[in-house]
């Protein structure tokens, strides 16, 4: 029986045939089960979440609640009471005294942190490594890695430790994962998810979201963590009704454009990504809509990103405990953005907002969706980046975020779901979004999901204990 999701969990539990306790033990059975193979977490919250579980099933805060008694792990990027805020790192060794502000709805919907995950320090990179806790694998096969930097997160959901799990996404550190593990990842409008306790992350490129096995599930994250306050640099509205609704609406016959030309120059499609990405295409069309093959005039990224990314990296480096203690590569990095001077960083944002209308208007004008590999290439190795420096780490980079960075820079909605296996047994996603909505929702319905699914007669298998054989894998895409 493969786990249940966290709708099935949450209902289990508010229906009585369940208790929180039963369902975060089985979290940590499984963790201990498959994480000595995948190094994908890196605070394992035992007593203190099986004690939260009682609590829930005590009818304590969130027992009712949508996330009811539902396992959750959280990135190495959120501030969780108690625990150290590492950003993947060694930097900072000073204990959380308060939640973010996500983790808090998390819980107050019920859900229980049964541990943070792995990433790249900072998240600078969409490989999951890093000196302080090594490499993240990947649970289709180990040999590869598991994207990043959402990595580690990304690995605990598709091995089935937790039905959903907490990324950040400043360059498709969301998709990415979610494209290489077989997940969904959403990555939400800016503004959309409160970034409390900061007012902005890496100068509007990073928005938080969750990595999850059904659109339903990133449905429902969505719902109990959207929101902004009033410290937010970027705020949205409340939406027009509850993004778990959307799954269910029957969405007619969508305009969809779709393209296997890479979104930023330099980089070529792989052709088995380009075979994933035309099959989801006849998918679409075989469920009547009207789908059609195009090449986009897509907008240069580079002169907003670049800025971006290198002041964000440069303000977290002056924030951690101890600067001395990152690594070289992190250093480095910092040290080249030397030149991004607080002038640039806001003309970089403006530019942002001058190529959200250009997608506006060039790109989205036409389709109601938008589809493009997520990765134009192949998932990398594990341990793809060694102990290479700071500009043979962007170098190796550069590649695999080529046509995820646009909605970083122009705050567009974006959701990665499975397109397929590659030759080697490893997934591939595909990425989309939608036009028309003003930048502010991007959840497919439950038809159009049902299309992109693949493998659709596919079971569950559970893993061999680890180490795994390559090619044994986690099946998630049962009906």
């Amino acid at each position: 029986m493969p786990p249940l999701t966290a709708v099935e969990t949450a209902a289990a539990v508010r229906a009585g045939r369940l208790t929180a306790r039963e369902a975060v033990a089985a979290a940590f059975e499984r963790l201990e089960r498959h994480d000595p193979a995948l190094n994908a977490f890196t605070v394992v919250r035992g007593d203190e979440a099986l004690a939260e579980a009682r609590a829930v099933d005590a009818g304590g805060a969130g027992r009712g609640g949508p996330l009811a008694g539902v396992p959750v792990a959280v990135k190495e990027e959120y501030d969780v009471v108690g625990t150290v805020t590492t950003l993947g790192g060694r930097g900072n060794s000073t204990l959380a005294t308060s939640d973010s502000e996500v983790v808090r709805r998390l819980r107050t919907a019920g859900a229980v942190i049964v541990g943070k995950t792995t990433m790249p320090e900072f998240g600078q990179v969409p490989i999951t490594e890093s000196e302080a806790t090594g490499v993240t694998r990947n649970p289709w096969s180990l040999a590869h890695g598991p994207g990043g930097s959402s990595g580690g997160s990304a690995a605990a959901v598709a091995a089935g430790i937790v039905p959903l799990a907490l990324g950040a996404d400043g360059g498709g550190s969301i998709r990415l994962p979610a494209a290489a593990c077989g997940l969904v990842g959403l990555k939400p409008t800016r503004g959309r998810i409160s970034l409390a306790p900061l007012a902005q992350h890496w100068y509007a490129l990073v928005t938080l979201g969750g990595l999850t096995r059904t659109v339903r599930d990133s449905a429902l994250l969505l719902d109990v963590v959207a929101g902004s306050m009033a410290g937010d640099r970027w705020r949205l509205p409340p939406p027009e009704q509850p993004f778990e609704a959307a799954v269910d609406r029957e969405p007619g016959r969508l305009r969809i454009g779709w393209s296997t030309r890479p979104v930023q120059p330099g980089v070529r499609t792989h052709p088995e990504v380009a075979r994933a990405t035309a099959a989801v295409a006849d998918r679409l069309d075989a469920l009547g809509h009207d789908v059609r093959e195009g090449a986009p005039r897509w907008p240069l990224v580079q002169d907003a990103f670049i800025p971006q990314f290198f002041a964000g990296m440069r303000e977290e480096a002056g924030q951690v405990d101890h600067p001395e203690r990152l690594e070289r590569r992190t250093r480095e990095t910092v040290r080249l953005g030397g030149w991004v001077t607080p002038a640039l960083v806001e003309r970089a944002l403006r530019r942002g907002e001058e190529l959200a209308s250009v997608v506006d208007e060039r790109v989205l004008a036409s389709a109601d969706v938008v589809m493009v590999p997520t990765v134009p290439g192949l998932v990398p190795d594990a341990d793809a980046l060694g102990r290479r420096g700071g500009v043979r780490t962007m170098l190796t980079s550069l590649p695999l975020v080529t046509n995820a960075t646009l909605a970083n820079v122009t705050g567009h909605p974006a959701i990665s779901v499975p397109a397929g296996l590659d030759s080697r047994g490893v997934p591939s996603g595909s990425s989309s979004s939608p036009a028309g909505a003003g930048r502010t929702s991007c959840c497919p319905s439950r038809r159009s999901w049902s299309a992109w699914r693949p493998g659709r007669s596919a079971r569950w298998r559970e893993p061999t204990d680890p180490p795994w054989p390559r090619g044994t894998v986690q099946r998630w895409l049962s009906d």
